[in-house]
């Protein structure tokens, strides 16, 4: 009867969603959802056994486990009349919304990612007393939602010289994935891993657009690849209409840069042994030219000329 009593009150404890010790109290939700991308509220309150407070406060949320857990967000208030001071917000995306003075530590998470479902611990000091410390033993679980998206879709060949499509989707709960277009066969393989998974489509044989489409329980989104085989029978019909056009266009190139080379040659080719020599003026002649005067040169230099 004493264990059947006992068992009562440990219900008891649990339904008020709180933790109750010395006149402290701690209340959270067991769990809260958000969805990628936007904002969550995470709402934590507390009552302490003094009837006044004016001396440091400070409130701080953990994740993962309590007491010992990485600290995300810390604020501290020194007085009654200030605001609690932010002192860590990790990645800047954690604000406190409640006024801790209020008995309400209550913060709201931005720009939620994949990362930030975790559990997180909401714990209040106050300075001066031994028993001033309390913290959220169960904490409160972060549950994220998100509609489908596709984030990656492609075709591949593998060393047997086969074709595969591979489409990769993300959602919570975990999309379900289908492949549609031309005939296949229904040979396909799924992976999947946390809220991410994978589809391949094997042994793809018929031209044209594949589409895979993602789906859960918040919406759907779709992507498409094409896939056009190279066929052996229209292999030479297919190199003509490479080459052909190629091998004029490099023809072409080849006249213009022979017609080039000639017309730079023609005027200048003639060797310069054919050329009719020039006579040279002599340092006499440039004398008589300077002096200007008429005067007779002396005899010796103009022996030496005529020589």
């Amino acid at each position: 009867m004493r264990e059947l009593g006992f068992f009562l009150l440990c219900l008891l404890r649990i339904s008020r969603k709180g933790v109750q010790s010395n006149g402290w109290s701690v209340h959270v939700p067991s769990d809260v959802t958000g969805e990628l991308g936007k904002m969550v509220i995470l709402p934590c309150t507390f009552t302490h056994p003094y009837k006044t407070f004016d001396r440091t406060l400070t409130a701080i949320w953990r994740i993962k486990e309590p007491y010992n857990g990485t600290i995300v967000f810390k604020c501290i208030s020194q007085s009654t009349n200030e605001l609690c001071k932010t002192a860590i917000s990790h990645k800047n995306k954690y604000k406190l919304l409640g006024n801790p003075r209020h008995k309400d530590l209550s913060i709201r998470i931005d720009n939620l990612t994949w990362s930030d479902s975790e559990r997180y611990f909401c714990r209040v000091e106050l300075s001066g007393d031994t028993h001033s410390k309390y913290e959220s033993r169960n904490g409160i679980k972060l549950h994220l939602i998100a509609a489908p998206r596709i984030i990656n879709i492609t075709v591949s060949s593998n060393r047997d010289r086969t074709f595969q499509a591979r489409c990769t989707a993300e959602g919570e709960p975990v999309p379900a994935l289908t492949w549609t277009g031309p005939p296949y066969s229904n040979i396909t393989t799924i992976t999947s891993m946390n809220h991410r998974v994978t589809k391949e489509l094997r042994y793809l044989i018929h031209d044209g657009k594949y589409t895979c489409t993602a789906v859960n329980s918040h919406g759907r989104a779709e992507g498409a690849v094409y896939f056009y085989k190279f066929k052996a029978s229209n292999s030479s019909f297919f190199l003509i209409l490479i080459f052909v056009p190629l091998g004029i266009k490099v023809l072409i190139l080849l006249v213009i840069l022979s017609f080039t080379a000639f017309s730079r040659g023609g005027p200048s080719s003639t060797p310069s042994s054919l050329a009719r020599p020039q006579p040279q003026d002599t340092t006499y002649e440039n004398f008589d030219r300077r002096d200007g005067s008429g005067q007779a040169l002396p005899a010796e230099r103009t022996a030496s000329r005529r020589s």
